[in-house]
């Protein structure tokens, strides 16, 4: 990294970086086999990382999915969006890391569940289990106020 104005949380990002499959059981139905794909992630100068899946579609075909990540000192949060190919919504992110510096928290707003037109806050949770894995968990606020896990995905580094 060379940007001098690359901070901890840039080089955070960093670990992200590379070539990785990856392996997803959704809440949605138990008895589903995991899906498959693929993920690169690379870097937008020293302060960004794109992470660009591609992966089966439940229904079939091929779904695509793009994941910014940076770090804005301004406002000491992450940010970031996520889009894919199944869905017209553009998820914004803004998160924080855990103390261990382990877990990325990333919070946003899309479209409910529901299907009934109205927008509900959902959880991304991006865990460093060990410099050749991680996983990324997906979960929705319940009326409750607690958050329900609907899906979560486990990558394994093929090479860096």
């Amino acid at each position: 990294m060379n940007d001098a104005n690359a901070l901890d949380e840039h080089r955070w990002l960093q670990q992200l970086l590379g070539d990785w499959t990856s392996r997803m059981d959704c809440g949605a139905d138990p008895e589903a086999p995991p899906m498959t794909g693929t993920e690169h992630v690379r870097s937008l100068g020293d302060l960004w990382v794109l992470c660009e899946g591609t992966g089966p579609m439940p229904g079939g075909g091929e779904a695509q999915m793009l994941m910014t990540l940076g770090y804005d000192p301004a406002q000491k949060v992450f940010t970031g969006t996520w889009v894919g190919s199944m869905m017209s919504h553009l998820w914004v992110y803004r998160g924080t890391l855990d103390s261990a510096r382990k877990v990325l928290t990333l919070e946003s707003e899309g479209p409910s569940f529901s299907g009934d037109g109205t927008m509900g806050r959902y959880r991304d949770v991006i865990t460093l289990v060990s410099a050749q894995e991680r996983t990324l968990t997906s979960f929705s606020l319940q009326a409750d106020g607690s958050w329900k896990q609907f899906m979560q995905c486990t990558y394994r580094r093929t090479e860096r």
